[in-house]
């Protein structure tokens, strides 16, 4: 490798760094909203640990869980809603606008990927709801129950990981979906049904393990069941050593096709930027 693509690498490697630091800061200056959203996703974390409370005093060990396995799966999912951007949002609304009034162009016009640029826009972004609306509600639950979490610094690591693998992946995603609005130019409708999926397979509602036969191996091997269950599992131990390579490896493809196919689908959306009314 030459001297020259090291110190490009380099670069760029430090223009993206910037980029999702600025991010950070941007989100973090939403005080009110990140604490009206942590306080939300506490109140709904309440209201499914005593429904699943529920549920698994009349059938113990459902979908490989006990009841306080169960409980603590809520309180990672709802600490996980924010960062992975479950239902759908982060960058999406500003690329929907820059699509819709052709600001779009000056970005395709600026000597780095786009992709890449929003990737960096929305790592910034998870960063920041991790550390504020992740960590609030998952508190908050471990205060009134008892949940599962591991000492183990290790398991948080590997987590942590997956975390942001789901992250990549649910970028990925919405990605490919904000794209479609180069044809639509407004991409809500699609954003809309990618939300109701995303939600119901990624284990958000009810881990996937609950599915029944059919329904439950599809859910296993679609993208969104890396944004939530894995993480999920990762976290409970429900995973470790080969399985937990395995669902590392797992999000990491996922990741690597959907960052291939928004690359590709990118690529003819540019070559048609149109401007709406003209």
């Amino acid at each position: 490798m030459s001297t020259n693509s090291v110190r490009g690498g380099s670069v760029l490697l430090t223009l993206y760094g910037s980029v999702a630091r600025g991010s950070f800061r941007r989100y973090a200056t939403y005080r009110a909203s990140i604490l009206a959203g942590a306080f939300t996703n506490t109140v709904f974390g309440f209201i499914l640990s005593y429904t699943y409370l529920a549920l698994w005093h009349a059938r113990p060990d459902l979908g490989g869980y006990d009841a306080t396995g169960a409980v603590t799966y809520i309180w990672i999912s709802q600490a996980l809603i924010a960062p992975v951007c479950v239902w759908g949002g982060g960058f999406q609304d500003d690329f929907q606008d820059r699509v819709r009034n052709g600001d779009i162009a000056i970005d395709l016009y600026r000597p780095v990927d786009l992709q890449s640029w929003w990737l960096a826009t929305d790592l910034g972004r998870a960063a920041l709801q991790l550390a504020t609306r992740g960590v609030l509600p998952l508190v908050a639950g471990a205060a009134v129950f008892r949940l599962r979490l591991p000492e183990d610094g290790r398991v948080w690591a590997a987590f942590l990981l997956s975390v942001g693998l789901a992250v990549v992946v649910s970028f990925a995603f919405r990605y490919l979906v904000s794209l479609t609005g180069f044809w639509l130019m407004d991409s809500n409708g699609v954003r809309s049904l990618a939300s109701i999926l995303g939600v119901f397979f990624s284990g958000k509602l009810l881990p996937i393990t609950l599915f029944p036969g059919a329904l439950g191996a599809l859910a296993r091997v679609l993208p969104w069941s890396a944004m939530v269950q894995i993480p999920c599992d990762v976290l409970l131990q429900q995973r470790t050593g080969a399985a937990l390579a395995t669902g590392l490896g797992f999000q990491a493809l996922w990741a690597l096709l959907l960052l291939a196919a928004g690359r590709a689908v990118q690529g003819l959306a540019t070559r048609r930027v149109v401007v709406q009314g003209g």
